[in-house]
């Protein structure tokens, strides 16, 4: 069966995640202690039982959702067709499919969530969800605002974007998308600007880590979300993990490719199912499953 591996991104934490997983299979006690030790934070007691202000921390979430999403794969040991996560899942799914370590990932996870708190903390940013306009409406309402910098940052399903950028030029669209008729127009739980602009600081602090890192070819094809294209070449996919942080989420895209390789039965690996959810818009013939521990 050509079966697709998904990976979640921030948002899809939740106190509790990775318990069942923990208690039920033993073998991924070493996977917790290495993601410990790696990170220096009390990863099982953050996880497991928060509490949620402390978990919703970039430079905590991050760790928690790669260390979760690549425990869950190696219980279930699928032998997967091709792979993809959204923002920082894609870490990894680059993991799972083998282009570096579990702990080489968990470094490049750790520099990224940190470069990106601080980048959050220097300037105030933030993001907003705008469902039932079309991708080319949210694309010129961003271009058509004069308050500052806003862009589209994900792409997660047909008449779901979502904009990112500092406060008052966000608030400007979300304004202009009501008036423009959006279904709904929601300030997202972050503390920053993820792929925008804004986060030019944490990408060249994370471009210097990524570097470094050992990228082997990948056991089956992944799928960047700079490009929304099957990619096996380790050095095209170093490159677009690089570019990743200031560049949209193009997850429409992502999916719609897949499908468009034959690739017809996606399985969300990690906490919650929000990345089931966006499969079912788009690809609603699509075969779905959830896996969290």
């Amino acid at each position: 069966m050509n079966i697709a591996l998904l990976f979640p991104g921030q948002g899809s934490q939740t106190v509790g995640m990775g318990k069942a997983l923990y208690e039920a299979h033993p073998q991924v006690h070493r996977l917790f202690t290495v993601a410990e030790e790696v990170t220096g934070l009390p990863l099982r007691e953050l996880m497991f039982e928060g509490p949620a202000e402390a978990l919703q921390r970039t430079s905590v979430t991050q760790p928690a959702l790669y260390l979760h999403g690549y425990a869950v794969a190696q219980v279930q040991g699928f032998a997967p067709a091709a792979a993809a996560g959204h923002s920082l899942g894609e870490f990894t799914a680059l993991a799972v499919a083998g282009v570096f370590s579990f702990e080489e990932g968990l470094h490049l996870v750790q520099v990224r969530a940190q470069a990106m708190q601080e980048a959050c903390d220097a300037r105030p940013s933030t993001m907003a969800a705008i469902i039932g306009l079309s991708d080319e409406a949210v694309e010129k309402l961003c271009q058509e605002v004069s308050e500052g910098i806003v862009v589209p940052a994900n792409y997660n399903s047909p008449g779901q974007v979502v904009v990112s950028g500092e406060t008052a030029a966000v608030e400007a669209v979300m304004a202009q998308a009501k008036t423009a008729g959006a279904r709904l127009v929601k300030k997202l739980a972050v503390n920053g600007a993820f792929h925008s602009p804004l986060m030019e600081p944490a990408r060249q602090k994370l471009a210097e880590a990524i570097q470094k890192a050992s990228f082997r070819a990948p056991r089956c094809p992944v799928y960047p979300n700079v490009t929304a294209q099957a990619e096996q070449d380790p050095e095209k996919l170093r490159e677009l993990l690089i570019q990743q942080l200031t560049a949209p989420v193009r997850w429409t895209q992502t999916l719609q490719a897949m499908w468009a390789d034959g690739l017809r039965t996606f399985y969300e690996l990690g906490p919650g199912n929000v990345l089931t959810g966006l499969v079912k818009r788009t690809l609603p013939e699509a075969q779905t499953a959830t896996y969290d521990h």
